[in-house]
């Protein structure tokens, strides 16, 4: 171990004067002996330096109540405080003034030693001096890193679409990346029945990655929580005019749109500085962009006590209202709070409300507070401050926009309708307008009408077009249409990454999942299940049959638009992984059955039910929302001819006592063409290569 290198050290390396005999008989240092064994004028300075050095570190002993070894003590602190053992010695601590009150006692000890945190007007002091060296005061500062206001607002991270899922089987409207080892709420989905907006995922990149803690909506929830673009704080423009806050694109060429790789449809944002302080608060913008500072720097409970601190001083200030929002906001992300996001969303409010706020300020609070109301499900709310903001700024289509999503969002396509309406007629050419308005036609089942809405918003290339529902919505209505240049479309959805093929055009999809349309019994794993369902085909025929009379009302028509002509009937007993109501009180030897089968009865993204085909029946070609589940079907009543499915290009029929299982997230077609009803049970099944922990946390379809 190395020599501490202090005065004791360097005394080891000095020349011993001989040794004498005192009158006593004992052998001490000449030096010594020379002065009458009294204190040399060194003896006497090292002394006085050691009781300089124990009164310097007399209130460090003070704080643990007990002795403290000066040399560790100082050795580690200079390490990190990055003082040195000489300053000590020679009084010059009280440059590690921590507190700011001239001089080094007990409580600037204390933060030195990690037991109490440093003032929050010693961190603003500290940031503005640093921020005085970097950046002179006569050279205009940089703009903040953050984005003012998201390229698309639509982002995963700051639009959860968020309400549960109610349909039975689905057009495959989202598309969503699950990995293992993370709980996964969605944060945005469509409710996936074609006419409906709600849980659809406002990007086809949704990521099921967040904990179940991270704020999320009240049915659904995105994670991981991605951060939200943030206004930029600073840098006040010279030009007087409200700049156009929203990015002003220029779409590519439209003959070459389908060419172009992803990252080239769109061009680069063109933004104008926002101006977020008023005439005031440039005059104490040093303070504010301190207090901002220590926000980027992810320092964020130390931004919330400074902007805090700031509003005490200055409580008409919109713009420090407002970084006390920001900070809140990112402080929820950290600690994963709802409340705390909830108390971010309150001051949001209060910011936008208060006398003299810019009207890009105004504008930037609300669009938070609306994401972040969304985020937590909180979708009226959201409506109401985006229509808050639409009467503000009437001009601003991307707010027009974003209130079609919110009505969308709740259930209100006819508002939706009117909005987008609104929105083309003041800009024909709007790539996102377009694709909403086609969405919303072909919920109404006006395919033809519908197709050239969403081809043309496609084509755009504009921002929150490039998505999974559009490309899938387009090829579907093309398809209904017979038109072939539906594959062109669902090709090119592929190529984007929307869809794992051509083939399987499912939107919730976690990765690296086998993928194979057509699969045995023994390929699943599930043989136990399978040989009791086909065991037992009879009992199950037998309970379905007495429950098929109309009068019970147990079996309701298909409800997705998925039929070209003819009827369909089904009858649910478990759906999300849980039961359909009191629907196994009719059935009860069937739902027996199946109780030990949680990779069934426990599917959240699957259900378990009867599904009857009356003659003349075609089912369009469709996928299903997920690869997470595989779907069994067991024959019951079977006509000898005329009854036939197919996935991918691969046709089979069914059998009475046998299980057909198939990977309905590809893309399979069913024709009736008997001259009696066909019945089948269909029983929906994990994926069986989802770990546990994923089967517990994700989200229900």
């Amino acid at each position: 171990m190395a020599p501490r290198k202090n005065f004791r050290n360097q005394a080891k390396k000095e020349v011993k004067p001989a040794a004498v005999v005192n009158k006593n008989g004992v052998k001490v240092e000449a030096s010594v002996a020379a002065s009458g064994g009294g204190f040399s004028g060194t003896k006497i300075f090292t002394w006085f330096m050691v009781l300089a050095l124990l009164g310097v570190w007399s209130s460090v002993a003070v704080v643990w109540f007990d002795l403290v070894d000066y040399d560790n003590v100082i050795a580690e602190r200079a390490k990190e405080f990055r003082f040195n053992f000489s300053e000590v010695l020679q009084g010059k601590l009280s440059a590690y003034d921590a507190d700011g009150d001239g001089d080094f006692d007990v409580e600037d000890a204390k933060v030195l030693l990690g037991l109490k945190e440093r003032p929050v007007s010693v961190l603003l002091r500290e940031a503005k001096e640093e921020y005085a060296v970097k950046e002179p005061a006569a050279v205009p500062l940089p703009p903040i890193s953050d984005d003012f206001i998201p390229d698309d607002s639509r982002d995963e991270a700051t639009h959860p679409y968020g309400d549960e899922n109610n349909a039975i089987d689905t057009k495959g409207e989202l598309v969503e990346k699950a990995q293992p080892q993370q709980t996964v709420e969605e944060s945005k989905q469509y409710n996936n029945q074609p006419g409906s907006y709600n849980n659809q995922p406002g990007s086809p990149e949704t990521k099921e990655t967040e904990a179940e803690s991270v704020p999320e909506p009240e049915a659904d929830v995105e994670p991981e929580v991605e951060s939200v673009p943030e206004p930029e704080a600073d840098v006040e423009p010279e030009v007087e005019s409200v700049p156009e806050l929203e990015a002003e694109f220029v779409p590519e060429l439209k003959e070459n749109a389908e060419d172009q790789p992803k990252d080239k449809l769109k061009e680069k944002a063109k933004k104008k500085k926002p101006k977020l302080l008023n005439k005031f608060e440039k005059t104490i913008k040093t303070e504010i962009d301190a207090a901002e500072k220590l926000r980027k720097k992810g320092k964020v409970e130390e931004a919330v006590r400074a902007f805090e601190t700031l509003v005490l001083q200055y409580p008409q200030s919109p713009r420090c209202r407002y970084g006390k929002a920001l900070a809140e906001d990112g402080l929820a992300e950290k600690m994963l709070s709802n409340d705390m996001l909830q108390k971010a969303i309150g001051t949001y409010k209060e910011a936008s409300e208060l006398p003299n706020a810019t009207p890009d300020l105004i504008k930037a609070t609300l669009k938070k507070r609306a994401e972040r109301q969304q985020f937590l499900g909180r979708m009226r709310g959201a409506l109401a401050t985006l229509e808050k903001l639409v009467q503000i700024f009437p001009e601003d289509m991307a707010l027009k926009n974003d209130l079609g999503v919110a009505h969308l969002l709740i259930g209100d396509n006819n508002s939706a309708k009117r909005v987008y309406e609104e929105v083309l007629a003041t800009a024909p050419s709007d790539g996102f307008a377009k694709v909403h308005y086609g969405f919303i036609l072909k919920s109404e089942n006006k395919i033809a009408e519908s197709i050239p809405f969403l081809r043309d918003g496609l084509e755009s290339g504009d921002p929150g077009t490039d998505d999974g529902r559009f490309y899938f919505h387009l090829g579907d209505a093309l398809q209904r249409m017979g038109d072939d240049s539906a594959y062109k479309w669902y090709e090119r959805g592929h190529q984007r990454g929307h869809f794992a093929s051509v083939w399987q055009r499912s939107l919730y999809n976690v990765d690296g999942l086998k993928a194979q349309p057509w699969w045995t019994p023994k390929d699943t794993g599930y043989m136990d299940l399978v040989k009791t369902l086909e065991r037992n085909w009879r009992i199950i025929r037998d309970e379905a049959q007495s429950v098929m009379d109309r009068t019970t009302g147990l079996f309701v028509p298909e409800e997705e638009n998925l039929r070209e002509k003819g009827e369909w009937g089904q009858f649910t007993l478990w759906q999300q992984g849980k039961k359909a109501g009191e629907s196994c009180r009719s059935v009860p030897k069937t739902c027996g059955l199946l109780e030990r089968y949680p990779e069934a009865t426990g599917c959240k993204r699957g259900q378990i039910k009867f599904s009857v085909m009356q003659p003349g029946t075609h089912v369009w070609p469709h996928t299903g929302p997920t690869n997470c589940r595989l779907r069994m079907h067991l024959g019951l009543v079977i006509p000898k001819t005329g009854c036939k499915i197919r996935c991918t290009n691969d046709t089979r029929a069914w059998e009475e006592g046998k299980v057909l299982i198939f990977d309905d997230s590809f893309e399979h077609e069913v024709w009736q063409d008997a001259d009696s009803y066909r019945l089948i049970f269909i029983v929906d099944v994990w994926h069986p290569e989802l770990t546990q922990y994923q089967r517990q946390t994700l989200s229900p379809i």
